[in-house]
């Protein structure tokens, strides 16, 4: 019997697992990217909860394990560059994870462990798909060609088109956040150190700085407001940034100049993404896509590692080629899965975005007082549980090999 086949579009960590996880059974997978090479480079993910156990069973935590950040801790800074509270990082999933890695590390390490023969196509986008066809999905790509498969599966990140081209608007509830954050990479300096330091200014501004295992520095400006600063090109996105950050004191200064040379300035506002259902028919949207969390939840890495596994999961237990009942029970399984773990991570406490971004002299004291509180005991142990975000209430459903499969 010919093996089914799966077409995963977007080649980052959600993608990639899936990838990895669908050839583990036995189906055979054709990876799209719309991106023209492999995209290295990106901030700090991390591997946490239910994600870890995933990881130990493809095999690849000390390869992960090996290209560590090499931060060491999570620090909260004042204008002078003093410590005024520590995160707590015991543990595996403190605020600085045991398993803490760059985005491009992380999925580029999945992508080297892929079974070799495997065919990832670059620079290619879907342009249109065909599900009239009970027994199969046609994808039609942007160049024209046509890629024929059992399932499609849309792995493309927050802002995924394929996504928005096959859902309904009313099927898909973007919320922004209302808080933008500039990433990128900046030289590294004698007085950097082995931890995330975190700053925050009046009118809601912060100030990232965490250690890379490259010999380089990540950089991050947050502020809360939402100005289109992504729809806007380089040049005059620095610009705003300058002055909105002309006054904001710390490394400000030092952070902008190294935006201005650095070859990896990337801008985002922040929005989560909520489905009612990830799947339809031959179709099911994983990741990002399907439940973007971000970085104000936190845990979207591991999220995307474990929907992966769990979609192989599900559809390892059909028998044969998937039919389309078979197919939707599986698909249904993954929904009913991964949702109480979204949720929980996507439930962002009322009043988070004010107490991390405040705007005035007083809630910025406010707010150290707090956390010199909160970061010490008896009560930083009760902050640690914050970081807890992908701990899952069931265990990992069972995933039979393809030699299983068929016994």
């Amino acid at each position: 019997m010919t093996a089914p086949h799966a077409l995963v579009s977007g080649a980052s960590i959600a993608g990639l697992s899936a990838t990895w996880w669908l050839r583990r059974i036995g189906w055979k997978v054709t990876l799209i990217e719309k991106s023209t090479s492999f995209r290295d480079g990106g901030q700090n993910v991390d591997v946490r909860g239910v994600a870890r156990d995933v990881l130990e069973r493809m095999g690849l935590t000390d390869a992960i394990r090996a290209k560590n950040t090499t931060e060491t801790g999570t620090v909260i800074v004042d204008a002078r560059g003093e410590v005024i509270g520590e995160l707590p990082s015991d543990g595996a999933d403190g605020a600085t994870a045991e398993l803490e890695v760059l985005r491009g590390d992380f999925a580029r390490t999945i992508l080297d462990a892929l079974p070799v023969g495997t065919p990832v196509v670059y620079g290619a986008s879907i342009a249109e798909v065909d599900e009239t066809d009970e027994h199969r999905v046609v994808v039609t790509i942007d160049d024209g060609r046509r890629l024929e498969a059992d399932l499609l599966v849309v792995a493309e990140g927050v802002r995924s088109s394929t996504r928005d081209l096959l859902f309904a608007s009313t099927e898909i509830d973007a919320r922004p956040l209302g808080v933008t954050m500039a990433f990128g990479t900046i030289p590294r300096t004698p007085d950097d150190d082995d931890r995330w330091r975190w700053y925050n200014a009046v009118e809601g501004r912060q100030v990232h700085l965490r250690p890379d295992p490259h010999g380089t520095t990540r950089a991050i400006l947050a502020y809360a407001g939402d100005d289109h600063l992504a729809s806007c090109d380089r040049e005059e996105a620095l610009r705003i940034l300058r002055e909105r950050y002309a006054d904001a004191g710390w490394q400000a200064p030092r952070v902008l100049d190294g935006f201005d040379v650095s070859d990896d300035v990337y801008i985002d506002e922040l929005t989560q993404i909520r489905m009612p259902g990830w799947h339809r028919g031959r179709v099911c949207v994983i990741g990002d896509a399907a439940w973007c969390v971000t970085p104000m939840g936190g845990g979207g890495a591991s999220l995307a590692l474990t929907g992966g596994y769990v979609l192989a999961a599900f559809l390892s237990q059909i028998e044969g080629r998937p039919g389309r009942d078979a197919l939707d029970d599986a698909l249904e399984q993954m929904d009913a899965w991964m949702r109480p773990l979204v949720d929980r991570i996507q439930g962002i406490p009322r009043g988070m975005l004010r107490f991390a971004y405040p705007r005035t002299r007083f809630g910025l004291a406010a707010r150290a007082v707090i956390t010199k509180v909160m970061t010490a005991p008896p009560l930083s142990h009760v902050t640690a549980t914050f970081t807890e975000v992908a701990d899952a209430e069931q265990p990992l459903p069972d995933l039979l090999t393809r030699s299983a499969a068929h016994e």
